[in-house]
């Protein structure tokens, strides 16, 4: 590489064994890092079906964890002074990114994080409004909200609600 003007940095290279279904063996690396996606071998579904393993990227921990503690110090469920569709405005470009960005590519991982902002919109509603403190009646809420105007945020499309599909 040095002979084209490149130099490789000791600690971030190294020699990643791709393992899928077809390759065998115990190697030191099988996985690394690129761009905020980590790629390793998962398990994943052919279009007859049958699972395999792959070797294919994924949004990675770090960068999961990352925007994690974004929406964490967003601090949604103190926002009480607005309303819902202000919230999504305020919202829905970043988590939109998020989701073109990383949800290419196993997209099911970003499921986590989309159903803790969820998690944080309950809790900004139960904050906002009294008669919603009661967890049956916050779910009530949630599901007529979403039946309502199911476009309202962008990540509903991916993982509408916080206790699961209906």
């Amino acid at each position: 590489m040095e002979e084209v003007g490149l130099r490789l940095h000791p600690d971030k290279t190294k020699l990643v064994y791709c393992k899928d279904a077809g390759r065998l063996g115990l190697h030191e690396h099988t996985s690394f890092t690129f761009l905020g996606y980590e790629f390793r071998p998962r398990a994943v579904k052919s279009k007859s079906g049958k699972i395999f393993t792959s070797f294919s990227p994924a949004i990675s921990p770090k960068a999961l964890k990352a925007i994690g503690q974004v929406v964490r110090r967003w601090r949604i469920h103190l926002w009480t002074g607005r309303d819902l569709a202000e919230l999504a405005e305020q919202i829905n470009p970043i988590v939109a990114g998020w989701i073109n960005y990383y949800g290419r590519f196993g997209r099911s991982e970003l499921y986590p994080l989309l159903q803790r902002i969820n998690t944080y919109l309950m809790r900004w509603a139960a904050r906002k409004y009294k008669r919603l403190r009661a967890w049956n009646r916050r779910k009530q809420w949630w599901l007529r909200v979403i039946d309502r105007d199911p476009k309202l945020f962008a990540h509903w499309a991916l993982a509408r609600t916080s206790i699961g599909y209906r």
